[in-house]
């Protein structure tokens, strides 16, 4: 199954961060996305690019609805010309399989 078929599973703070191997797997499937660490915690991030300020804002509205439908919300930065979205849970102060879904998911938003 891939990632933005996969549905989203509720988080705790005891719930499992992705493991080394499962990483690979699931990085594999979102390419464009970097691993990045900000205070100790990784993140997924990526910018998308637009030809001007009000097409990255749409796109962050629509990252933003998803982000609500989905009850698990990312940093987002938009500016003329691109949004950087940035995904990771927060409970668990690392990267969770929901992330990668998310990731998966904005990517297809950008598609469309």
């Amino acid at each position: 199954m891939t990632l933005v078929n996969e549905t989203c599973s509720a988080c705790h703070a005891d719930a499992p961060r992705v493991g080394d191997d499962e990483l690979t797997a699931l990085k594999a499937q979102i390419p464009e996305w970097k691993l990045v660490e900000e205070d100790g915690t990784p993140k997924l991030q990526r910018i998308f690019s637009f030809t001007n300020f009000a097409d990255a804002l749409a796109f962050t509205n629509r990252v933003g609805e998803l982000a609500e439908s989905l009850s698990h919300h990312p940093a987002l930065i938009t500016e003329w010309g691109r949004v950087t979205v940035i995904w990771w849970t927060h409970k668990i102060h690392g990267l969770h399989r929901n992330d990668f879904i998310c990731a998966a998911r904005t990517d297809q938003l950008y598609i469309s």
